[in-house]
């Protein structure tokens, strides 16, 4: 069993800070620390200043593992200790005083990864900052010493120079950071070589705010960290990293250079077509596109499942991405017989057991396993269908149906209800699209027409403010298309004609009229048609 024990500082004179493990102690007020044990197993306090002295008599050597010289290291003053038997051992970073410069505390790496604060580290500076010149044109700051020596590094192999590079502490470090703003403000420019995780986003964000926005530049590196990136490419691709540094602005805010590359991003956006059955969607939408949500409605028996099927089968012969289907008003097997039969182009099924027809057309759509289903009826009160969404997303479903998002949120979802429900989907469903670089078809019911008019079931096309749910769903979708048909009409073409209606389009700004679909009773297929119903 571990010790612990809690006792006086031999330091600052706290009566209770200084905690001893079996493997040292720590004073949680002074930072003072100590690993030195005796054979006894006795804790053996030493003053922080000879324990300082002992350090500072260590020598320096290259880190051949990183690919850092002793000129580096030197520059930095970085002392090592290593094993009798020459494995493993510690580095020691030195930090400095604030007021005077004068190191004060190490903090030990003990490899491969366990850190060690010595000395007193709550006036300290930025690590290299008393190697670095006073102010100039360029600073670097990194997320960790090695990183900083790696930097370094790259900047004595191709320019025979050591060009200021600091460390922040940890990525939680930015307290020092804040504490020497008048110090970093002295350089022109302020380049960001933080970790390439969540985490380093997130330090990165937090030291470009203290910096301000006027000075600020991010790096952008392929592996983790800068030094994983000089193991694996070498100090030109941190040099590289360097020089293209994009000018850093707050969130929401683009300027110079990150406007292009937006703009070539979009206009390297491809698109699917929709069927050929659908061709006045094309006209309007332009196909369907990964990174945004489209929104199809319209009232009760109009087609809508028809429709999703139809662009389902399409996507698998145009696509080798692999599509997730989440049907919440059909079991598996009825979703699996109406693709078979619309395969088969049979209105309804005459047999009772399954024929070699039948096989052939299942595996038509399922046998390459690009169709994925979601195995739910119903709706859904927590989180868990997004976290089917998403598992579906990482397991490779590049196109994604939901069907249908009223009835998904009709028992709310995280002890939310009504609008808020609709409202936390909406955002976590988007996140999920963007997140993921996915399409994502959202089918949606209509409100109740008004007492006294045509109802959406006798052909009347919706407007959109007909759409059931939060403005959530109109704002966040990127196109929303309706359709419907007359139901109730004596003229069978009339009654299995779908006319479209196209009444948001992000992408192309086209709205209005898109055509029209017939619907085959005998085949279960649509097929394109230039409808002249009157609009309703």
């Amino acid at each position: 069993m571990a010790r612990y024990v809690q006792t006086e500082c031999p330091e600052c004179d706290s009566s209770d800070a200084f905690t001893i493990y079996d493997d040292g102690a720590y004073c949680f007020s002074c930072n003072y620390s100590t690993n030195k044990i005796n054979n006894n197993n006795d804790l053996v306090i030493e003053s922080q200043t000879n324990m300082l002295d002992e350090i500072n008599e260590l020598n320096s050597f290259p880190i051949t593992s990183r690919g850092i010289s002793k000129t580096v290291v030197d520059h930095f003053g970085i002392k090592m200790a290593v094993n009798p038997d020459g494995s493993g051992g510690s580095h020691f970073y030195p930090y400095t005083n604030k007021y005077d410069g004068k190191v004060i505390a190490w903090k030990e790496r003990k490899l491969p990864k366990d850190f060690i604060i010595h000395g007193n580290f709550t006036n300290i500076e930025l690590f290299g900052q008393a190697a670095s010149a006073s102010g100039g044109k360029t600073l670097v700051i990194t997320e960790g010493e090695l990183d900083a020596c790696a930097v370094a590094q790259a900047f004595l192999n191709r320019y025979n120079k050591i060009y200021p590079v600091v460390s922040i502490p940890s990525a939680s470090g930015c307290k020092v950071l804040l504490e020497q703003r008048d110090w970093v403000q002295r350089f022109e420019t302020v380049v960001l070589f933080f970790d390439n995780d969540e985490a380093g986003n997130a330090a990165m964000d937090k030291a470009a705010k203290i910096i301000g926005a006027g000075k600020v530049k991010i790096a952008k590196i392929t592996e983790k960290d800068p030094c994983d990136q000089l193991i694996k490419h070498g100090p030109d691709s941190l040099i590289q990293a360097y020089w293209n540094a994009q000018t850093w602005s707050p969130a929401g805010i683009v300027t110079g250079e990150a406007i292009w590359e937006q703009y070539k991003e979009r206009q390297a956006t491809k698109s699917l077509p929709y069927p050929d059955c659908l061709k006045g969607l094309n006209d309007k939408l332009k196909g369907i596109r990964h990174g945004e949500i489209t929104l199809f409605t319209s009232g009760t028996g109009s087609g809508k499942s028809t429709v999703v099927k139809e662009i389902i089968l399409d996507l698998l012969h145009k696509t080798e991405d692999k599509i997730g289907l989440i049907s919440l008003e059909e079991s598996v097997g009825d979703t699996a017989e109406k693709f078979i039969d619309m395969v088969l182009k049979r209105g309804t099924r005459e047999t009772v057991e399954p024929t070699e027809q039948e096989r052939k057309a299942y595996l038509e759509v399922f046998g390459n396993e690009n169709l994925i289903l979601l195995d739910h009826q119903g709706s859904v009160g927590d989180s868990s269908l997004i976290d089917k969404i998403e598992y579906m997303a990482l397991m490779g479903c590049k196109y994604l149906i939901l069907d249908h998002i009223t009835i998904a949120v009709s028992e709310g979802t995280e002890g939310l209800s009504g609008n808020e429900a609709v409202d936390k989907v909406m955002s976590d469903l988007l996140k999920i699209v963007k997140k993921h670089n996915v399409w994502l078809c959202l089918i949606s019911h209509l409100r109740k027409a008004p007492g006294g008019g045509t109802s959406f079931e006798e052909g009347k096309l919706a407007s959109i403010d007909d759409i059931k749910g939060s403005g959530s769903i109109k704002q966040i979708s990127f196109d929303i298309v309706t359709f419907a048909r007359n139901l109730v009409s004596e003229d069978p073409t009339e009654r299995n004609t779908i006319r479209f209606r196209v009444l948001k389009s992000r992408f192309t700004g086209l709205t209005g009229s898109a055509g029209g679909a017939i619907y085959d009773p005998d085949t279960g297929r649509l097929t394109s048609t230039q409808t002249d119903f009157v609009s309703i």
